[in-house]
């Protein structure tokens, strides 16, 4: 009986020689009024940056492979087989976009389809550093690296303190839409130097303010089964602001 009594209430909590380990504290909440549970969102957030830092790994794999090995951009641009084949690649992600649309809640065909548009989108941009100088690659790598952390940080604080970026997705794709129609006037009638730096100027104006965007509606409007989705939207931002200051620079630097 005294036996018992030495070892404490278990069910109270009051052992008498080991002391209790203390409750893990609450999930941090993302912004005023949150209803839904804290923890949950900050697993889907982690869960989407994680994939995100993979795409982003591969595809500075991929490109990086296409940049070393001179014998693959050669290959396209020398033949017009090569052309060809170059333009089908360009044209595939875009393709591919539209299964991983409908299937981006289904698991693992919306990771399988994430991988394959992963791979095509870092060819494209290995062949575009392929014809880029070092330096200007250099550049712009650490502008974007630079730009989309400090964008994220300040999304993060300016959820936090009860701003919603939602508004700003009608005006982010009439900027996208002007700027692809600016893009296909230069391809037919071309204005020189000036206007490519101008184009990427803006274009990087667009993609950080979509990194913006994006990242509110990560923080407060994508649900748990669209984390593919979302690692898409976040991981197109990133990619297209890094060419559009590879386009400044490079045009800067000619």
């Amino acid at each position: 009986m005294s036996g018992h009594q030495k070892g404490g209430d278990i069910e109270a909590g009051t052992s008498g020689g080991t002391a209790t380990a203390p409750a893990p504290a609450p999930a941090q909440v993302l912004y005023p009024g949150m209803a839904e549970s804290p923890e949950l969102r900050w697993a889907l957030i982690r869960k989407i940056y994680v994939i995100l830092s993979l795409q982003l790994l591969l595809t500075a794999v991929v490109a990086a492979v296409v940049v070393k090995v001179r014998a693959i951009p050669h290959f396209f641009v020398s033949s017009y087989a090569g052309l060809g084949l170059y333009i089908s690649i360009l044209i595939f992600p875009f393709i591919v976009l539209c299964p991983l649309y409908c299937y981006r809640q289904k698991h693992p065909v919306n990771l399988l389809l994430l991988g394959v548009f992963t791979v095509a989108i870092s060819f494209a941009v290995g062949m575009t550093c392929a014809f880029t100088s070092g330096k200007v690659i250099l550049e712009a790598a650490i502008l974007t690296m630079v730009v989309v952390l400090s964008l994220t940080a300040y999304t993060f604080w300016a959820v936090k303190k009860g701003k919603d970026f939602s508004f700003l997705g009608p005006f982010l794709f009439a900027s996208l839409v002007m700027l692809l129609v600016f893009g296909f006037i230069q391809i037919l009638f071309p204005l020189g130097k000036l206007s490519h730096m101008i184009y990427g100027a803006l274009a990087a104006l667009i993609f950080s303010g979509y990194i913006v965007y994006d990242t509110g509606n990560i923080i407060k409007r994508y649900t748990y089964d669209e984390y593919v989705w979302a690692a898409v939207s976040l991981y197109l931002d990133i990619i297209n602001l890094f060419l559009a200051l590879l386009t400044l620079f490079r045009a800067g630097d000619s």
